[in-house]
């Protein structure tokens, strides 16, 4: 990775500057996981600031890029996993990187369920992808890691392989070991530990 690709400094210390104060708040609430916490973290509060994305973008795309296996496409969750891909694809442009696909990292969003009309598709962005091609999935916050799971079955459905997982918060819940489990390597910007001290 050249020094073109990495995030400037200070861009991990002011995203989570913004999470911290637009983002978190202490409250009793029912996580997607069906889970209750006494904790939210709302991603979406930071990234769709047009600052957020493109901290996100660099933070995550240097992450996508720090994975073993090079990715071609950055692939997202509906519906908050959607602006990270894109704000990944648009900064990897940006930035010059180079895959065998050729500038940048392509993005795809990953539908919770298929289509019911029209195309009836599950995944939107994969038209040029062939077969094994290396995809790096996003994520804004993982917990169980139960919508992460099912985006990494659509994607191997498709013939792709999953490179990774990189996700912005991972709250310690079991999701990064049951991705693990899959066989997927799960990193994460941050962790509930710099929102709620140890």
């Amino acid at each position: 990775m050249t020094a073109k690709h990495l995030a400037p400094t200070g861009t991990r210390e002011r995203l989570l500057e913004l999470l911290r104060t637009r983002c978190f708040a202490r409250k009793k609430v029912v996580l997607a996981s069906g889970r209750e916490s006494d904790f939210f973290i709302d991603c979406k509060q930071a990234v769709l600031l047009a600052e957020g994305h493109v901290l996100i973008g660099e933070l995550m795309l240097e992450a996508a890029l720090a994975l073993p296996t090079h990715p071609v496409a950055v692939a997202g969750v509906e519906l908050g996993g959607c602006p990270l891909a894109s704000a990944v694809a648009l900064v990897s442009f940006q930035r010059d990187v180079r895959t065998e696909r050729g500038v940048g990292l392509d993005a795809i969003y990953v539908r919770k369920q298929a289509k019911d009309h029209g195309s009836q598709r599950q995944l939107e962005g994969d038209v040029g992808m062939q077969p094994n091609d290396p995809v790096v999935v996003v994520e804004d916050v993982v917990t169980t890691g139960g919508s992460t799971l099912r985006a990494i079955e659509r994607l191997r459905e498709r013939g792709l392989t999953v490179a990774g997982v990189v996700a912005i918060v991972d709250r310690l819940e079991g999701g990064a070991e049951n991705v693990r489990a899959a066989g997927v390597h799960l990193t994460s910007l941050f962790t509930r530990h710099d929102f709620i001290p140890a």
